[in-house]
C-alpha cells in the first residue's frame, strides 16, 4: 500500500462532531490475515472510551465498511518511542492464536501510533466474573488454562509477555457461547535470546516476579509467577503481596511473604492452593514452564464433577479489588526502589 494517506474519522459520542486526521500505513511488516480497514472505506465511528494505560488510550469503534466493532489503541508519540511500538506491532503480526487478541491494522497520526485490534466484546475478565457470578474452581481453572495456552504459544517462540495481570485478560464468547479468555497488550513483551535481559520496573509491582523486581534477568517463567498471582486473586479476591507502599509490596514478593487465610480460601481445595504455591516459587528455574503447568492435576481435573467445582466462590472481594485497581496510577517508574529492596533483604540475612 506504500505510503499513501490513510484517513480515519471518529464521531463524538453525541454524534455532533467528526474529526479526520491524515495517517499513513506502515509497510515494514506483512499484512495480517485478519480484517483490514481498506483505503476505500477507512472510517470508524467512535462509540466509547474503554481503557486507559500507561502510554495509551483504547477506544471502542465501529468499523464503517464491515459494521464490526474494533478496539482502537492510540499510543501517545510523546510518551512512547517508535521502535518500541514497532516491536509490539511486529510481534502481533506474527501471532495467530485463539487466546491472543488479534491485530487488525496499524497506522499513525501526527500525535499517535494507532493499533486497530480485535474487539473483546465481554470486556475484562474480572469484570466479567463479577457481573456473571457463580464462580467456581472449575471456571477459574478454565480461565487459567486459556491464559496458559496463550503463554505456552508465546513461550514456544521464546517470547516473554512480562505484563500478565488481570487488566490484560479480556473475554469473548466462543462459537457455543462459552467464555474464552484472550491475552492482550504485548507492549512489554520481548523475544529472549542468548543475552540476559533485565526488564524495567514500571507502575504497580503486584504481579511482577522477584527477578523482575530485583532487576535480575527475566525468563519465560517470569510469566508463570504472574499467572500464580492471577490465580490467587481469582480464587480469593485478594492480592497476595500487596502492602501499603510499592516498596513493601516488592519486599513481600522477594520474601515470598504470602499465605492462604481461611476467611479468604474457605471452600477452596488443597489442590488449588498447591497449584498456586507451585507457580509462586522464588527461583525462576523452580517454576514449571507454561506447558507443564497445563499438565498439572488441578487444571486437568477441574472439568470433573467434584465437590470443589460445585462450590460457588465469594466474589465480593473481587469488586473491591477491581475498584482499587481502576483508581490507582500505573504510570510512574519505580525502578528506584530496587536498591532499597536489596538493602532490606541483606539486613534480614
Amino acid at each position: 500500500r506504500g505510503d499513501r494517506p490513510y484517513p480515519v474519522a471518529c464521531a463524538a459520542a453525541a454524534g455532533a462532531t467528526n474529526l479526520t486526521a491524515p495517517a499513513h500505513l506502515r509497510s515494514s511488516a506483512p499484512s495480517p490475515p485478519a480484517l483490514r480497514i481498506s483505503e476505500e472505506s477507512s472510517s470508524a465511528f467512535l462509540r466509547s472510551q474503554l481503557l486507559w494505560g500507561r502510554f495509551s488510550v483504547v477506544k471502542r469503534c465501529d468499523h464503517r465498511a464491515t459494521k464490526r466493532p474494533v478496539a482502537v489503541k492510540q499510543v501517545n508519540k510523546k510518551l512512547m518511542r517508535r521502535d518500541l511500538v514497532t516491536q509490539e506491532v511486529n510481534l502481533l503480526h506474527r501471532l495467530q492464536h485463539p487466546n491472543i487478541v488479534n491485530l487488525v491494522d496499524t497506522y499513525e497520526t501526527p500525535s499517535s501510533y494507532v493499533l486497530v485490534l480485535e474487539m473483546a466484546d465481554q470486556g475484562r475478565l474480572l469484570d466479567y466474573i463479577v457481573s456473571w457470578g457463580n464462580l467456581t474452581e472449575e471456571k477459574v481453572a478454565c480461565y487459567l488454562r486459556d491464559l496458559l495456552d496463550a503463554l505456552h504459544y508465546l513461550h514456544n517462540s521464546r517470547i516473554a509477555h512480562l505484563d500478565v495481570k488481570p487488566e490484560n485478560l479480556l473475554v469473548v464468547h466462543g462459537p457455543s457461547g462459552q467464555p474464552l479468555v484472550k491475552l492482550t497488550d504485548l507492549g512489554d513483551a520481548v523475544q529472549l535470546g542468548g543475552a540476559p535481559y533485565v526488564h524495567p520496573l514500571l507502575g504497580s509491582p503486584e504481579f511482577a516476579s522477584p527477578e523482575l523486581v530485583l532487576g535480575e534477568p527475566v525468563s519465560l517463567t517470569s510469566d508463570v509467577w504472574s499467572v500464580g498471582v492471577v490465580a490467587y486473586v481469582m480464587l480469593s479476591g485478594a492480592s497476595p503481596f500487596l502492602d501499603e507502599s510499592a516498596e513493601e509490596t516488592c519486599l513481600n514478593i522477594c520474601r515470598q511473604d504470602f499465605s492462604f487465610p481461611k476467611d479468604y480460601f474457605r471452600g477452596i481445595s488443597r489442590e488449588a492452593c498447591d497449584f498456586v504455591r507451585l507457580l509462586l516459587r522464588s527461583e525462576p528455574a523452580g517454576r514449571p514452564p507454561s506447558g507443564l503447568c497445563l499438565q498439572e492435576a488441578w487444571l486437568r481435573a477441574a472439568s470433573d464433577d467434584h465437590a470443589a467445582a460445585e462450590c460457588c466462590l465469594d466474589t465480593s472481594r473481587l469488586v473491591s479489588f477491581i475498584d482499587r485497581r481502576k483508581h490507582q496510577t500505573d504510570a510512574r517508574p519505580i525502578g528506584g526502589v530496587r536498591g532499597f529492596i536489596r538493602s532490606r533483604l541483606q539486613k534480614r540475612v
